[in-house]
């Protein structure tokens, strides 16, 4: 029946290392920055087919169908709540009614003192506050995955592609009455070996990172694509602060398409309402909620159990059209940049630091510009003169 031996540049969700009885199969960073199994020990595999069968990159299309799809602009009730969370609070507010009915939460934390976003099991409301907020970097799912009792009840939340996986893994062993399982939309991953280089230069000049806040909601909910990293230099306390308004480099790289992993160009097949989810949630940056600066939750329930737990938790909820709820959300797989090839070879280098990584992107953008005026010489003498 096989192994993943020979899987390269996949999803990385780790359900592969999961689900093997053995515990042959480690999911560690490849060259490029991005999660990926390796067999420990072929000759020890008995070739049972566990790790392929629940492989989302092996297997084609999705592992669910979405059996009714209601679609829904959502925030907390709870005003506070809603004001920690990166938008509306939705996934934090189910995660709480779900612990209330004796469910436990396998969520994503960051993990400062590895440096990695890791998926944890909470198992009262405390626990799951340090799943608030968005991580913006590929999460280490094996420890969380394997903590999970398949005899218990859960909530799990994840990437697209984790859940399509964990979906078939759950079904395999005949369980998926147990879960509850939430994913949303999602615009990819970036290499982690951006995340550690653009780390190590904020340690260099602020000392040993203590949180990172990649949603910072403090100037407002449509100023969000803000960083706030908190530092612990000689027992002070320093907050760094960054913006995708500031020219913030981690954004430019990761927004920019310029380092995503090479499935999420290729081989993503979750984008729209493509979900094996109950429930798939994102931001309503829409028209609708434009005048909107707290917090608004786009929402698509995608089965008669995600309509039931959105519905009873503490949510308020307006219905909307598929069409208002999906506004601004990715239909299509990402597209390499022209400078995609130099990025990851700069990324690599472990020599390389992150202000090496930006002048990739700031030559580029300088030869653009030559370009565009030697293209346009009577626009670029008029807007000169125009300036005089």
């Amino acid at each position: 029946m096989g192994n993943i031996f020979n899987v390269k540049n996949c999803f990385g969700c780790g359900v592969c290392a999961t689900v093997c009885a053995r515990n042959l199969i480690r999911i560690e960073l490849n060259e490029a920055g991005f999660y990926e199994p390796i067999i420990s020990d072929l000759d020890k595999c008995v070739n049972c087919g566990l790790c392929t069968e629940c492989c989302s990159f092996l297997n084609d299309g999705l592992a669910s169908s979405n059996e009714k799809i209601e679609s829904y602009g959502a925030w907390s009730r709870d005003t506070l709540a809603r004001r920690k969370c990166t938008s509306g609070g939705v996934s934090y507010e189910i995660g709480k009614k779900a612990i209330d009915e004796g469910y436990k939460v396998c969520a994503v934390r960051y993990n400062a003192e590895k440096g990695i976003a890791e998926h944890y099991i909470a198992e009262n409301h405390e626990e799951l506050q340090e799943s608030i907020g968005s991580k913006y970097i590929q999460s280490y799912t094996v420890d969380g995955f394997k903590s999970i009792n398949r005899k218990e009840k859960y909530f799990v939340t994840g990437t697209p592609c984790q859940i399509d996986s964990f979906r078939r893994y759950i079904r395999k062993f005949k369980v998926e009455d147990n879960f509850l399982l939430l994913d949303f939309f999602c615009h990819g991953v970036p290499s982690m070996w951006l995340w550690k280089k653009y780390c190590l230069d904020i340690e260099k000049k602020h000392g040993k990172i203590s949180r990172a806040l990649w949603r910072n909601k403090e100037s407002g909910w449509k100023n969000s694509y803000s960083l706030r990293i908190e530092c612990n230099q000689a027992e002070k306390k320093h907050v760094y602060t960054s913006s995708l308004q500031k020219d913030d480099v981690f954004y430019k790289f990761f927004l920019g398409d310029r380092c995503l992993g090479c499935a999420c160009y290729d081989s993503c097949k979750f984008k729209y309402t493509n979900s094996s989810a109950d429930i798939r949630i994102g931001d309503a940056w829409g028209n609708h909620y434009k005048n909107n600066d707290e917090g608004v939750c786009s929402v698509l329930t995608l089965s008669e159990k995600g309509e039931t737990w959105i519905k009873k938790s503490n949510l308020n909820l307006e219905v909307l059209s598929l069409d208002v709820v999906t506004e601004g959300q990715m239909r299509n797989n990402a597209y390499r940049t022209p400078d995609y090839h130099k990025v990851q070879r700069v990324l690599s280098d472990s020599n390389a630091t992150i202000s090496n990584i930006y002048d990739v992107i700031k030559r580029r953008e300088f030869v653009k510009k030559i370009i565009n005026r030697l293209k346009h010489p009577r626009r670029t003498l008029t807007n000169f003169l125009k300036r005089l």
